[in-house]
């Protein structure tokens, strides 16, 4: 969690790279903000952990989704809608995503609802932070639910899809075909490259990667 306690170690985006006025960026967010995607298994999530490091907040829109889905609203909203996948008032992800993802107009249904509330749920977690400079936001759909029109610019964590897919295999213990099957459910990851502004490469080890994305906030961002 970002604190905000150490401010000679904050960060902000140079003037150059900030694209976006409060009144035309993503919720009227009154700092930058960077968005942060990628691909199964890429290592979106670690490069979202070692910013977390630096001293620089990041909202995880997977967090905000889960959130809501615990808000006794979303609960009832799941029972009149899809209620066999509510058993002793809890959701049952498994049964729902069944349920939701059998039909487009069940999908739409859910996806109006929870993304109706991520603007709360967003400007919630916002105002915990203290006072930062810029904003990562990390979240797998950028492209895909037009959010890179709303930020500053955007970042892509980059994996070609043979090494998503033998990641994927190791990290879950599935087998190579279902590997394969879930990553050609997303956008392709040479697409979400080709859209971002940035990439930040992850092919090798740890180290590898976090000499690349010190190397690129270098890029980007100056202290306060």
């Amino acid at each position: 969690m970002y604190s905000g306690t150490k401010r000679s170690l904050m960060k902000k985006l140079k003037n150059s790279l900030v694209k976006k006025s409060q009144d035309n960026r993503l919720y009227n967010i009154p700092i930058p903000i960077i968005g942060l995607t990628g691909g199964i298994a890429s290592g979106k999530s670690t490069v979202a952990e070692l910013l977390r490091k630096k001293n620089i907040p990041v909202i995880d829109a997977d967090q905000l989704v889960k959130n809501i889905y615990q808000m006794p609203e979303t609960k009832a909203f799941i029972k009149t809608h899809f209620p066999d996948a509510v058993v002793d008032n809890e959701i049952i992800f498994k049964k729902l995503r069944e349920i939701a993802f059998s039909s487009e107009s069940s999908k739409n249904i859910l996806e109006d609802y929870i993304y109706a509330l991520l603007p709360i749920e967003f400007k919630k977690s916002f105002s915990l932070l203290n006072s930062p400079s810029l904003l990562i936001y990390d979240v797998p759909l950028l492209f895909e639910k037009n959010l890179n029109e709303l930020i500053d610019i955007s970042i892509c964590v980059y994996t070609p899809q043979n090494i998503q897919i033998e990641r994927l295999v190791a990290r879950d213990h599935i087998s190579k075909e279902l590997a394969e099957n879930i990553i050609n459910q997303q956008m392709d990851i040479e697409e979400k490259r080709k859209l971002a502004d940035l990439a930040i490469i992850n092919t090798s080890d740890l180290n590898a990667l976090e000499s690349n994305l010190e190397r690129l906030v270098r890029e980007i961002t100056e202290d306060v």
